[in-house]
């Protein structure tokens, strides 16, 4: 053995024991190796048993087994957690000591400055070298890490043994030998760890042998603790053997810190797990009312968008009333729904930041701005739908009024044409006298003017269909047809018209006499027959008018034809006269004319009948022209007591958004006062409501009255509706930003006084454009160029405090897995909730390293993955 310089080596175990024993290094190994008793060796090989059972083997005798330098590797890497150089398989001695000397080298490694002990004497099987080795690699692995209050390796574990031993009578731990004779020490460590193993209370310290054995067989049994001490033994010495007690009673402090620390690893698992599982029940949630929110908007538009026109009055109110409800009882808690996707969203987020987890991306068209998109697509549709309803409302009633003017025109002039073309295609005039020629042809010339009088009407007759039909009238076919008949009708009698002319001509050199009264009786009473029917037709046309003006120019115009009757009775009279001079001249001269004139079918008793008709229908008139009016004026009232209102609560809603603007920037105090002010704030919004109630209500009393305008006011319900909706979602979002702030503030503890310093910060805080790219990046992820006061407060929170981070997770993990790359199903369902066990295992990945064993589970790659580093 080659000889060395003396080293002291005060941070290693060994310079420890040095120190204790105040001896050079040499003769401490020589003394060392001497004392050890065979108490030692049964207790060194009880321990490295203890960790070769992990890698499936085990040793028989301590000074053969290690030889070959194979399993002393082993032992090394299972106690380390460590791979060590690739051993020698070959047989030889040089392969032996090529694989103790990779042993020693490792244990230098860690800082261990080995004197005395070759690879030579372990291959020889020189027993106190191996188990000074051993004692060595105990020191080293199993006691030197010991740690109580500021004390370490020896004097930490022996503090341990008091700390815990302190609590029971008869034991008191000085030291690793006479301390532990009576066995009340070691039945005392277990029963302060698992008190329902040992019934220490029946315990005596006269008898320590059944002490010792039941320690020894109760931590075997339920702490997996390997029996490497004798009862007999440590009972019949005077000093127990130090080295073989303390190896047993490190075995304890490990068992037991083990279990503390897997207690703590796995409450860590269980919190980040449960933050895990209620964030992503929460975007579960989210997920589903995004979908219900979008899936009703895709089926509302196509509704909104609908624009098959009907053909009544009738069904287009049903339309409009079927729109009311939709506004009353359908939209608002769709309104309420969004509002609340948009809080959750905000809550989510805030959430997953102070879990130090990554923003929550909805799934692709999920966006609160995709949702906000289609929401806008809603009220586009919903706005376009109404204002085609009114302005479909306006065409059918437009079109009712045309194709009523329509039939009574054309009634009027079928009515007036019926008969006309007989009447032309009569041969009368072949055996007529002279005088009859004439009054035939003074006839013909009354018809020719009367059939002009006409004309106008049968021109407007035509312009109301052709109106009718650019109005997509759904009875157009008809009205066509009609119309059609009628031009028809009227090309016929004009052509008829000039053929009898024409034949008249021809024979007028025949007949010479006229009766002058009769033709003027037949011009005055055409065109005042004519006048008296167009009266007729508009004192019974109906009229649709909007305001009040319009209703004034109807009265007007019709006081101003009840002005002209005076002078059209003077005409009747005047007519009515010619004809009885007529009858006069007739009865005084004998004249054969049968009593007719032959120039016009207008009898006195016509124009006397059509006259007591006009009389009678002038005052229906005026009645129907005052109801009207007074219409007109009560919606005239309704506009001025719509815009009114809609003047006060249009510019109160622009106020109230203007404070709340100032508030969520001016607001001091705490985030409790400032979350009461809000919240009271928000209340005297609310109890605004029934005004915007009352509005509606007038709006409504418009709508049914056809009230398409109002000059009282620039403000519609519509821009009412819109506004209110607005303030009601902006006041809810101030006050759910405080409320996140004092989340944010709850979980990551800080002061108001932070708070006050952070919002300083928020407005005048000033990076280079690196660190403001990199902050921008946490703050506003989503690239909306917009910082919210919340996600500035998250950022400070994160820069200025300590969360689970991936790594600790991974490192609990590693506890629970006993050290080992990977963790096993039965391990998670032992040290974990029932719940969070299985969440584990459905998401972690199968382990493939070398080490693997069936049923191995990769935790590493499952932590990282909570923190989004990877994909889960």
């Amino acid at each position: 053995m080659a000889s060395c310089s003396v080293q002291t080596f005060p941070e290693s175990p060994w310079g420890l024991l040095v120190k204790e024993l105040d001896l050079p290094l040499r003769d401490w190994v020589s003394h060392l190796v001497l004392s050890m008793p065979g108490s030692s060796s049964q207790t060194f090989t009880a321990w490295c048993n203890s960790h070769l059972r992990k890698a499936g083997t085990q040793i028989e005798n301590i000074e053969e087994d290690f030889r070959d330098g194979l399993k002393l590797m082993l032992l090394l890497e299972v106690i380390s957690g460590e791979r060590l150089a690739k051993p020698e398989r070959g047989k030889m001695r040089v392969h032996k000591i090529s694989n103790v000397n990779k042993a020693l080298d490792f244990i230098a490694s860690k800082g261990v400055k080995l004197v005395s002990i070759g690879a030579e004497e372990i291959v020889d099987g020189n027993v106190k070298m191996t188990l000074g080795m051993i004692w060595t690699i105990i020191l080293r692995f199993a006691i030197q890490d010991i740690s109580v209050e500021e004390t370490s390796a020896k004097e930490g574990l022996l503090l341990w043994c008091q700390r815990k031993t302190a609590p029971y009578k008869n034991v008191n731990i000085q030291n690793f030998h006479i301390s532990w004779k009576d066995g009340l020490g070691f039945c005392a460590l277990i029963h302060r760890h698992r008190p329902e193993l040992i019934d220490y209370g029946k315990l005596r310290k006269d008898d320590p042998l059944t002490n010792l054995n039941t320690a020894f067989d109760v931590a075997e049994k339920y702490l997996d603790i390997p029996k490497m001490l004798d009862a007999e033994d440590i009972v019949g010495t005077a000093r127990p053997d130090e080295k073989a007690i303390m190896t047993y009673v490190s075995s304890f402090y490990h068992a037991f810190s083990g279990a503390q620390k897997a207690e703590t690893a796995a409450n860590r698992i269980c919190k980040v797990l449960a933050v895990n599982q209620e964030n992503e029940q929460l975007m579960e949630d989210y997920e589903k009312l995004a979908s219900d929110l979008l899936e009703w908007i895709r089926r509302t538009i196509p509704w909104l968008e609908n624009r098959a026109p009907e053909n009544t009055m009738q069904a287009m109110q049903q339309k409009l009333e079927d729109f009311r409800d939709y506004r009353r009882l359908h939209k608002p808690p769709k309104v309420q729904e969004k509002c609340q996707l948009e809080i959750n969203f905000n809550t989510l987020q805030t959430k997953l930041r102070l879990s130090n987890r990554p923003a929550f991306m909805p799934s692709e068209g999920k966006m609160v701005s995709d949702i906000n998109n289609a929401w806008g697509g809603l009220e586009q549709a919903e706005k376009g739908y109404e204002e085609w309803l009114l302005n479909e409302i306006r065409r059918l009633e437009r079109l009712d009024h045309l194709a009523e003017k329509f039939r009574q025109k054309a009634s009027i002039h079928e009515s007036w044409t019926d008969g006309k073309e007989a009447m032309l295609q009569q041969k009368d005039y072949e055996t007529a006298t002279l005088s009859e020629i004439k009054a035939l042809l003074k006839k013909h010339e009354a018809f020719e003017s009367d059939l002009a009088a006409h004309q106008d009407r049968v021109e407007q007759i035509a312009a109301i269909a052709q109106e009718l039909n650019e109005l997509d009238y759904y009875d157009s076919p008809s009205v066509n047809a009609r119309c059609q008949k009628i031009c028809d009708q009227w090309d016929n009698l004009g052509a008829l018209t000039q053929k009898r002319r024409e034949a008249l001509e021809r024979t007028e050199k025949l007949l010479e006499t006229i009766d002058q009264l009769y033709l003027e009786y037949a011009k005055r009473a055409a065109p005042f027959n004519n006048w008296m029917e167009g009266a007729m037709e508009d004192l019974q046309d109906t009229f649709i008018v909007h305001t009040i003006e319009e209703i004034q120019g109807l009265t007007t115009a019709h006081e101003q034809f009840k002005a002209t009757l005076p002078d059209a009775d003077k005409e009747r009279q005047a007519i009515l006269g010619i004809h009885n001079e007529v009858s006069k001249i007739v009865q005084t001269y004998h004249v054969n004319m049968a009593g007719t004139n032959p120039y016009t079918t207008i009898t006195p008793h016509e124009i006397n009948g059509k006259w007591e008709h006009v009389r009678q229908l002038v005052p229906r008139r005026d009645q129907a022209l005052m109801e009207e009016h007074a219409r007109q004026q009560q919606n005239e009232r309704l506009r001025k007591q719509f815009g009114a209102q809609a003047n006060v609560i249009g510019p109160w809603i622009q106020t109230k958004m203007e404070e709340i603007g100032r508030i969520s920037i001016e607001m001091h105090g705490t985030l409790e006062d400032q979350l009461n002010h809000l919240r009271q704030y928000e209340k005297s919004i609310v109890n605004y409501k029934p005004k915007i109630d009352q509005l509606e209500g007038d709006h409504q009393q418009i709508q049914e009255a056809l009230i398409f305008d109002n000059k009282h006011t620039n403000y519609t319900m519509e821009h009412i509706r819109v506004g209110w909706e607005q303030l009601l979602t902006t006041i809810a979002r101030t006050i759910n930003e405080v409320e996140n702030q004092i989340l944010t503030r709850d979980a990551k503890g800080i002061s108001q006084e932070q708070m006050n310093e952070f919002r300083a910060s928020f407005n005048h805080f000033d990076r280079g454009e690196a660190e403001f790219a990199r902050i921008m990046s946490i703050v506003d992820p989503n690239r909306l160029g917009v910082v919210t006061f919340q996600a500035f407060i998250d950022f400070m929170s994160r820069e200025t405090a300590d969360t689970d981070t991936a790594d600790q997770v991974m490192a609990s993990f590693k506890i629970l897995a006993g050290d080992k790359n990977y963790i096993t199903v039965d391990e998670l369902r032992r040290e974990l909730p029932p719940d969070q066990a299985e969440y584990c295992i459905a998401r972690m990945a199968p382990y493939n390293g070398r080490d693997a064993v069936p049923g191995a589970l990769d935790y590493m790659s499952f932590s990282t993955a909570l923190y989004g580093e990877s994909d889960l």
